[in-house]
């Protein structure tokens, strides 16, 4: 039998740095029960709203800074800084930007404004306005991947900016219940009531009223209505969405008992089998008008392949998947496309297996395009593993691999994107750097969505 050490016993020591246990032992504090949990959750929520308030103004509210000339030129709007001044000049009505001499600063709001007078009065071979096609729906982009830590939420945070900086009108939509992307958006979130948790109830709900019709009909009982289910009914999905410091960003915000959903969904699909629940978040956005009132909406999701990413997955257009080069997260993005295929293959093999016996067409789910997306990319040590991802994973890979670079950095500390920090913080070098990490990337995206559009408009026409 072991000998217990002593206090003037030598003990024999563990072979890594020396440790003796039974100091080890002295150290460690009493045994951690539940409740501890809720006292570190408590911490963390004080310390999370001081974080998230560093550099928002005195109220806590955030605000989005104003634009120089020298970015509209570079970066906005497609205009001289010569010429911009002159039309400024000769059009007293339109905003003229705050600042003495050449060096004026503009609100986005001014910038749609100057946008919209371009695109009517300025050169016609000139690209003054986004392009969307009339009468086509707003193109759902998911950003997912069950692997945290691969960039998913800055990813999608930053899309919505580039979007909202190029003139589209965007919705994010808060998927994940740790809900960084509505910190990151300013939004304010008090309980599962102001997420997309009772627009799935709404659905279910629906489901369960044509459900009760049918079997009172054929003199069955109906199926009960708990209060949850009686509330959905009363929330208008347009109720949901709250505005953001950008002046065309809006938000449907996300908070922990989000999280609940990933429970709640499969007793509703238990209780009513006929419930396509994969369906329910785009019925919400179709029925609540998002598809017609905004031109891009971004879904940011959990780092999990559950019931909310389902969701997501289905109502999206077009999936990003961000990685980064490493071998884990290649394999983890690959084990995530098969579960993918797995989940939704079983989908359609099962509604497919009821519409044939009921001598209905098939479905199927479709994506426009899927592209995943190389974050955090460090060229002096992943290009070789970067270019074996890009080989395996083909035409699913955008070209441009996302850089880390310190204004990245130094973003994300601060909870805000790129296009949020001020230029004159940095050096102009490292700022045009840090910037082209995002813009080489919406850039990207960009030309998917307008792809896509395009191509929907050219099958409509054919079909008329």
């Amino acid at each position: 039998m072991a000998q217990k050490p002593g206090p003037t016993s030598k003990p024999d020591l563990p072979p890594y740095f020396n440790i003796d246990p039974a100091r080890a032992a002295d150290k460690l504090a009493d045994p951690i029960d539940t409740a501890r949990f809720a006292k570190a959750a408590a911490f963390a929520m004080r310390g999370r709203d001081d974080l998230a308030k560093r550099g928002y103004a005195p109220d806590g509210a955030k605000r989005l800074r104003r634009f120089s000339t020298w970015e509209i030129c570079r970066y906005l709007i497609p205009v001289n800084p010569a010429h911009l001044r002159r039309v400024l000049r000769q059009n007293p009505d339109l905003p003229q930007g705050e600042g003495e001499g050449g060096s004026k600063w503009f609100t986005l709001e001014d910038i749609l404004a100057l946008r919209t007078f371009f695109a009517e009065e300025g050169a016609k071979d000139k690209e003054y306005r986004a392009w969307r096609p009339e009468g086509l729906p707003a193109k759902v982009v998911a950003v997912a991947n069950f692997k945290g830590g691969v960039g998913k939420t800055s990813t999608c945070a930053h899309l919505a900016m580039s979007a909202a900086l190029d003139g589209y009108k965007v919705l994010v939509v808060d998927l994940d219940s740790q809900g960084s992307m509505t910190s990151i958006m300013g939004g304010k979130v008090e309980d599962e009531w102001q997420t997309v948790f009772p627009m799935l109830a709404r659905d279910y709900a629906q489901h369960l009223q044509e459900e009760n019709r049918i079997r009172t009909a054929e003199g069955q009982n109906p199926f009960p209505f708990d209060e949850t289910l009686t509330a959905a009914l009363e929330v208008s999905p347009r109720n949901l969405v709250q505005k953001t410091h950008w002046p065309n960003i809006d938000l449907i915000g996300a908070q922990l008992n989000l999280y609940w959903a990933e429970f709640q969904v499969p007793v509703w699909r238990m209780q009513a089998r006929g419930w396509p629940l994969w369906d329910a978040l785009l019925n919400a956005m179709q029925e609540g008008g998002m598809m017609d009132d905004y031109d891009i909406i971004l879904l940011d999701t959990p780092p999990a392949l559950g019931y909310l990413t389902i969701n997501a997955l289905s109502a999206a257009d077009i999936l990003l998947v961000p990685l980064g080069a490493s071998f884990l997260e290649f394999d983890s993005t690959g084990r995530f496309f098969d579960m993918i295929y797995s989940t939704f293959a079983s989908i359609e093999e099962g509604e497919n297996r009821a519409r044939r016996a009921g001598g209905l067409p098939e479905m199927k789910f479709e994506w426009d395009a899927v592209r995943a997306l190389v974050t955090r990319f460090d060229a002096n040590q992943q290009t070789d593993l970067a270019n074996v991802i890009q080989a395996y994973f083909g035409d699913f890979m955008t070209t441009y691999r996302q850089e880390m670079t310190a204004m990245v950095g130094q973003a994300g500390e601060q909870v805000s994107g790129i296009y949020e920090t001020d230029y004159r913080d940095f050096n102009r070098d490292t700022y045009v750097r840090g910037r082209e990490t995002f813009d080489r990337t919406w850039a990207e995206v960009k030309e998917v969505i307008l792809g896509t559009w395009w191509r929907d408009a050219q099958l409509g026409q054919g079909a008329e």
